[in-house]
């Protein structure tokens, strides 16, 4: 069976592909798990391993975006993220790319927080065309803390500070736990009931997200968002947000700040100044919660053509390659190590100095050898010789001349034996053991 040219692939086109159908129709996503594999390389990039009980998934966050994570990841730490589906293209790895990271704990509470944000908004509790507005002379301040907190006496400091006409009532409420928000409630609808005062002002010192989620409660919202008085909501510190500042008619980041928003002084511009900043905060909220959605579909739109992935997934791609090759250096160091190592001892097993000393010794002894050989043959040699002497001797004719015998010769040098072989005349020489004589026959 033949594939068409149009079904037919390159690798790097199937992964391509991928990574644009996984951004594009998945896009951003929660995830809860365990953190393993955690490893921050010298770019200031984290990767990381996601998992469960039966799966896992890699997870890369750069160094933009991990700059706004408040603690280190260690691996074994249960965290819920949140990221966009992408793929690692060289190698074709499914993946996550990491935009927050919360524990566990708080994460679920930030989801949830995010979830009932949306909700509400949907139902148009958040609209500024809802909201009251801010009485410009008030008399008197109802305010809804707790009795004994901080936030009040910060509050009674600055009005008594700013306007001390101004009358204070307190309508005293727990501001944290599980039963917090129904109290809350009632401290609301105790004071329209009365309307003894011009405004409310909902307030709190600052905690953790779960110190202040009695805040974030619907029926709370609801609460605050059918009362016939306005609501100022003052809850926590600056980088502290609650559903009751998206729902109440104006927002101040601190206690203080709320009572400094609802008193005036003698130029009345901080005030004034103050309330305009918090409608145009709460403004710029509500605009930021309309385009979202719309800001989510152009992102993931971005994705497909954004040169800052490509160069993400290359930067991905470096730290990678960078982690292989400290770990193939640091193999090879070691080989060479133990190689030098094995060099040195052989050298030293081999070490000329030993060898000398060695060669010095044997020499020594094939000297000694060498001497005792020569000394012993020469014994032998002496011995053969004065054997071969007396054996010379005992056959020697000098040896028979000195007996007392002689030898004569014709004057050709020939050995006489007989006188046959001389006749008158001829001139013969007789050789004795100590001279010769000459000698004429006749």
């Amino acid at each position: 069976m033949s594939a068409t040219k149009n079904n037919v692939y390159s690798v790097s086109q199937l992964n391509s592909e991928v990574r644009l159908i996984l951004e594009g129709q998945i896009g951003k996503i929660w995830l809860n798990g365990e953190i393993s594999n955690f490893s921050a390389p010298s770019s200031g990039h984290w990767y990381l391993t996601l998992k469960d009980a039966r799966s896992q998934i890699r997870c890369a966050m750069f160094k933009g975006r991990n700059q706004s994570v408040r603690f280190k990841p260690i691996n074994g730490q249960q965290v819920l993220v949140k990221g966009n589906i992408s793929v690692y293209e060289p190698r074709g790895d499914y993946q996550i790319l990491l935009e927050s990271m919360l524990p566990a704990g708080d994460g679920l509470l930030a989801q949830e927080f995010e979830a009932l944000k949306l909700k509400l908004a949907a139902e148009g509790l958040f609209s500024l065309e809802t909201k009251r507005p801010i009485p410009t002379n008030i008399q008197r301040i109802g305010v809804i803390t707790s009795a004994t907190g901080a936030a009040l006496r910060d509050i009674l400091h600055v009005l008594a500070r700013r306007d001390p006409s101004i009358e204070v009532i307190v309508y005293p409420t727990q501001v944290q736990g599980a039963a917090a928000y129904q109290l809350i409630c009632q401290a609301i609808a105790t004071a329209n009931q009365r309307l003894e005062v011009d405004v409310l002002l909902l307030t709190r010192g600052g905690g953790s997200l779960e110190d202040l989620w009695c805040f974030n409660h619907p029926d709370l919202a609801h609460a605050i968002y059918n009362s016939a008085l306005p609501v100022v909501s003052a809850v926590g510190h600056e980088i502290d947000t609650t559903i009751c500042d998206y729902v109440a008619d104006a927002r101040a980041p601190t206690p203080s700040a709320g009572a400094e928003l609802l008193s005036t002084d003698k130029g009345n511009k901080t005030e004034k100044l103050a309330q305009l900043l918090s409608r145009l905060y709460q403004s710029m909220k509500h605009y930021q919660l309309q385009q979202s959605g719309r800001l989510n579909q152009l992102t993931h739109q971005l994705q497909r053509h954004e040169p800052q992935r490509k160069l993400q997934q290359f930067e991905q791609r470096f730290d990678e390659m960078q982690l292989r090759l400290e770990n193939a250096l640091q193999h090879k160091l070691s080989r060479l190590t133990l190689r030098h190592q094995q060099l040195h001892n052989r050298l030293q097993q081999r070490s000329p100095s030993n060898t000398l000393k060695l060669e010095t010794h044997r020499l020594s002894y094939l000297q000694t050898r060498l001497t005792d050989v020569m000394q012993y043959k020469l014994t032998q040699s002496e011995q053969k010789l004065s054997n071969a002497a007396h054996q010379l001797e005992a056959v020697s004719p000098l040896a028979t001349l000195s007996r007392g015998y002689s030898i004569t010769k014709d004057n050709n040098g020939k050995v006489l034996f007989d006188g046959a072989g001389v006749k008158s005349g001829d001139e013969i020489q007789t050789q004795l053991a100590r001279g010769h004589i000459a000698s004429i026959v006749k």
